[in-house]
C-alpha cells in the first residue's frame, strides 16, 4: 500500500518508470478479473489495457483514497459491465471460439474441464450481474468482500445491464 501510494505520487510527478511499475504489477491481476467478467480474453486485454490508459491519461489529477488495488479493479468491471451492455445492445453473444478454456495436454481432461466450465458459467450466467461480478472479483481478483462493499459495486448495480 505505501509502494502504490509513492508509485502515484511518482505518477502525478509524470513519472514514466513508476507507470511501468503500476502496469507490471496490475495487469496480471486486472485481466484476471476481466476474463472472469468477460470470458473472452481479446475482450478482456482490451479493458485492461484501457484502464490502464485512463489512469494515465488522468494520473496528474488522480488522488489515491484507498487500495490502488481495488480502484483498478473497479475501474476494470465498470469497464467490463460497459462492454456486456454494449454488446447486448448490439445484440451480440460471446464468440465461443474466444470463450477461455482451461488447458490441459490430456485430450480427455479437457474435454471434461470443459464441460464443467461451461456448466459453471450457465450457473453463474443466471445470478444478478453485481453478484457475478462480487464473486468474480473475490474468487479471482482475490478482494473481500467488504473491499468489493466499499468500492460501491452494489450501489452502481442498481439499474445494472
Amino acid at each position: 500500500m505505501l509502494e502504490d501510494k509513492l508509485l502515484v505520487l511518482k505518477c502525478r510527478r509524470g513519472s514514466k518508470d513508476a507507470m511501468c511499475r503500476i502496469y507490471e504489477k496490475y495487469k496480471d491481476y486486472l485481466l484476471t478479473v476481466a476474463k472472469g467478467l468477460l470470458s473472452e480474453q481479446a475482450t478482456a486485454e482490451d479493458v485492461v489495457h484501457d484502464v490502464f490508459l485512463r489512469f494515465a491519461g488522468s494520473a496528474k489529477q488522480f488522488e489515491l483514497k484507498g487500495s490502488l488495488k481495488g480502484y483498478l479493479a473497479t475501474c476494470a468491471a465498470n469497464l467490463a459491465r460497459d462492454r456486456i451492455r454494449a454488446r447486448k445492445q448490439r445484440g451480440e453473444n460471446p464468440d465461443p471460439a474466444n470463450l477461455i478454456t482451461a488447458g490441459s495436454d490430456n485430450p480427455e481432461q479437457h474435454v471434461i474441464e470443459r464441460e464443467e466450465l461451461t456448466r459453471l458459467r450457465q450457473c453463474i450466467s443466471q445470478l444478478p450481474y453485481s453478484q457475478r461480478e462480487a464473486i468474480t472479483l473475490h474468487l479471482q481478483g482475490g478482494m473481500k468482500f467488504r473491499q468489493i462493499a466499499e468500492c460501491g459495486i452494489f450501489d452502481k448495480q442498481k439499474s445494472g445491464p
